[in-house]
């Protein structure tokens, strides 16, 4: 199993956004050996948040070998001619090493913010990825949808990738989302607070059907489990407070209903959680610290990363 890591984009009270901060953050990531660097799209949420791609494409330079993704970014917000030609920059500057992972969003907040209503949002994801590679693809490549059309542009500088980076589609799981995955996907990339092992092994199982009945072969299909929030420590009034009072009124939802889900404790308690993910079938795993993000990273990476 792999280990990767999110941008700290969320203000979780007193949270660092200069650039210094995310710089040393990105770097500290690289040398503990965390495989992927991720960032992901709001425009409003209940805290502030960093904007993901232009954080992204700050850290470049010091991002070593990882694997950059958007874990994800919502091309439906941004349009998927902005959204392609923002990630081609990123997938140039960073000599081919993004994974694009976009989804439609679950905030009707950032819908409204700019005009589409948001029960249309899953077809105009559908669309924003044929647009997308047809954008990247180049060479008079064209996408004609109901709600967008290419027209013919390349948006040149190609990425580096060709025909473009890999796209991993986000679904909680739902039969439809894995549909989407199967067929217009390159991945997938499943909710760390929105599954749990026992389901996520079930959704990989009904994933393999769905890619055998579009032509494509399970085997090889990679999968990753982003937004895995995180906050390692033995003091138990220290993860509860964590959690009861920074996580659970962020997500608005009760403690009780995420306890059990995300790798919010002891090293011990940690490692349990994520080992059954990779008993489950999860290749990859992008933890989010909830506060302390160099300290957690180092925390993470030495004390339980050797016990999963």
């Amino acid at each position: 199993m792999e280990f990767g890591a999110h941008l700290p984009l969320i203000d979780w009270g007193g949270t660092d956004h200069s650039l210094t901060h995310l710089r040393a953050y990105a770097q500290r990531a690289s040398e503990l050996g965390y495989s992927h660097l991720c960032a992901n799209d709001h425009l409003v949420f209940g805290r502030p948040w960093l904007d993901g791609p232009t954080a992204l494409a700050s850290v470049i330079d010091v991002s070593g070998a990882m694997t950059l993704a958007t874990t994800v970014a919502v091309p439906v917000l941004r349009g998927p001619a902005a959204t392609a030609k923002a990630l081609g920059a990123i997938d140039i500057l960073s000599g081919g090493r993004l994974v694009v992972g976009v989804g439609p969003g679950s905030s009707a907040r950032d819908y409204g913010l700019i005009g589409i209503p948001f029960e249309e949002r899953f077809k105009r994801l559908d669309e924003s990825i044929g647009a997308m590679r047809a954008y990247w693809a180049g060479e008079g490549a064209t996408y004609e949808g109901a709600f967008y059309s290419t027209g013919g542009a390349d948006l040149k500088p190609s990425p580096a990738q060709r025909p473009g980076p890999p796209i991993w589609i986000g679904s909680w799981g739902s039969a439809a989302g894995l549909r989407r995955v199967a067929r217009l996907g390159d991945g997938w990339l499943a909710s760390g607070y929105n599954t749990n092992p026992e389901i996520f092994g079930k959704a990989l199982n009904d994933l393999a059907g769905h890619l055998e009945a579009a032509g494509k072969s399970p085997a090889g299909f990679p999968n990753g489990v982003a937004t895995m929030w995180t906050y390692v420590t033995g003091d138990r009034s220290e993860s509860e407070r964590v959690l009861t009072d920074v996580l659970a009124p962020t997500l608005n939802r009760p403690a009780d209903d995420i306890r059990e889900l995300l790798p919010i404790g002891s090293p011990e308690e940690c490692a349990d959680r994520l080992r059954a993910y990779k008993e489950a079938g999860a290749e990859r795993v992008f933890i989010w610290p909830l506060a302390d993000e160099i300290e957690q990273l180092e925390r993470f990476a030495t004390d339980v990363i050797p016990l999963v």
